[in-house]
């Protein structure tokens, strides 16, 4: 039996400052260089989400790509696209918000969201692009 899988992409825009409260400034700095700036920095994010299983014979799809794109917007989107990271996203406080734990955090939510919407499919993959030269890909563990 043959698996597909749908992709879509969306972009936003957040800030975040990378640093343990526990840690001095210059403790901070040693371990997250200007990602530990006081004031935070942002990215202008690329996030690809992956969604694989059997196309539903009666749509032709896997799962809707705009019904994936609503999932996504509710999910993830309104709690991140210009907003803090640190301060305004409910589901990082006490987090450090970096690519690898923010793509993480996404995953989680948006697995347990689609998989409630679709009975044929399960997210399979997240990317995450920090930058055109740095992204993380979270996916799920296939053992």
């Amino acid at each position: 039996m043959l698996k597909t899988t749908l992709t879509v992409s969306f972009e936003f825009s957040a800030s975040h400052r990378l640093f343990r409260p526990e840690l001095s400034d210059q403790e901070n700095t040693t371990l997250f260089g200007k990602c530990a700036n006081p004031n935070g920095h942002g990215h202008n994010y690329t996030l690809e989400v992956s969604v694989g299983g059997q196309i539903e014979p009666r749509s032709g799809m896997v799962i809707d790509a705009s019904r994936l794109k609503a999932i996504v917007e509710e999910v993830v989107l309104a709690d991140v696209d210009h907003k803090d990271l640190n301060r305004d996203t409910p589901w990082m406080k006490g987090k450090i918000p970096s690519s690898e734990i923010l793509a993480q955090a996404i995953f989680e939510r948006l697995s347990t969201a689609v998989a409630k919407e679709c009975s044929t499919a399960l997210l399979d993959s997240i990317t995450l692009h920090e930058t055109r030269r740095i992204s993380v890909t979270v996916s799920r563990d296939q053992r």
